[in-house]
């Protein structure tokens, strides 16, 4: 296995690691809104459980807001990295 091949193997590995906390987050957000719908009922369009349930969604937007802007991060860093080596093994192997 080359350099590359290891870095990029780790790359996918990191990738898979961040959507699996993006599936767990969501998950944790499902089983809170289905507890906010079994204790508040639902009185009206301003009340409690409306608020709650509108906060649980902003907190997954920005959630997975940030666990996107990671992956995109790592990438271009992952990208910038390989493309660096491969310039380095084709001026040495010249």
């Amino acid at each position: 296995m080359t350099a590359n091949e290891s870095e990029q193997s780790d790359t996918t590995r990191l990738f898979d690691r961040i959507e699996n906390l993006e599936q767990v987050s969501l998950e944790a957000v499902r089983k809170f809104l289905d507890t906010v719908d079994g204790v508040f009922p639902d009185l009206s369009k301003d009340g409690p459980r409306r608020k709650i349930i509108d906060s649980a969604f902003n907190m997954t937007e920005q959630l997975v807001s940030t666990s996107t802007r990671l992956a995109q991060n790592i990438l271009e860093v992952t990208e910038k990295s390989l493309t660096e080596s491969d310039q380095k093994s084709t001026s040495s192997g010249k």
